[in-house]
């Protein structure tokens, strides 16, 4: 548990810029706090002392204002920023070196016992504001963008977004999670999101069909230009006077 701990604090320096010494992360950091807490609960609640862990979970929860229950499971390296609005249910699993933001939501959809909560393979990024439901799995290195719901099975290397969440290309997710093995706050750019796709198409078609439509213009104008022409033509070849022919 204590190797855990130290591992818990030195991680901080990986992924937070903003920390400066050990004793500052260990005193001012609310997921490292929460950690520390839960490592000592999840041991109490293994030992089926589940009041006690219940009751330093509580404590948890009223200091740093994020919630794991003690029946979770917490890998190694595991880096909560923030924190604030975490919630983590009882069946949940995270692996090794994965990054939580605050009000991230590892829930459950069923009432019923058992598993009912989601698992995080190892180096996954859940962004700021999402929502993991059900007995799910997110694959190793997935990334889950700020605000979104996912309900589904989300592939290794992949990036899910929205709601309901989308996967999005495979491929291109494979080959960030390739060139950075860090993404804060699990960000994605506007060419890879396919909502962000499917506007643009819309607005190129719209910007197409207007150009079709000031085409027609100019053809309808230059048509009725020469239908007007040759009418006054015929006007004037009808009034001009009809010479008289000699006998």
């Amino acid at each position: 548990m204590f190797s855990h701990i130290k591992e818990d604090i030195a991680i901080v320096f990986d992924r937070d810029p903003a920390a400066r010494t050990h004793w500052e992360i260990l005193t001012t950091y609310p997921g490292v706090h929460a950690l520390i807490i839960h490592r000592f609960s999840h041991w109490l609640w293994k030992a089926r002392f589940y009041w006690l862990g219940r009751m330093f979970s509580h404590i948890g929860r009223w200091l740093t204002g994020i919630e794991i229950h003690p029946g979770a499971t917490i890998g190694r390296r595991v880096f909560i920023d923030h924190g604030m609005g975490v919630v983590i249910g009882e069946t949940a699993v995270i692996g090794d070196d994965c990054t939580l933001y605050h009000g991230v939501t590892l829930g459950g959809t069923s009432w019923n016992k058992g598993k009912r909560h989601p698992t995080l393979e190892s180096g996954v990024v859940i962004g700021a504001g999402a929502k993991v439901l059900g007995p799910i799995t997110v694959g190793k290195n997935a990334k889950i963008g700020s605000n979104a719901v996912v309900v589904k099975n989300v592939p290794e290397g992949a990036t899910a977004v929205g709601i309901p969440a989308r996967i999005l290309e495979e491929e291109k997710a494979k080959q960030e999670a390739q060139k950075a093995k860090f993404s804060a706050y699990a960000v994605v750019s506007d060419d890879e999101d396919p909502m962000t796709k499917a506007i643009h198409t819309l607005l190129d078609h719209s910007a197409a069909q207007e150009k079709e439509l000031q085409a027609l213009k100019v053809q309808l104008a230059s048509l009725l230009d020469t239908q007007a022409d040759s009418q006054v033509a015929e006007a004037f070849a009808s009034k001009k006077p009809k010479t008289k022919s000699s006998k």
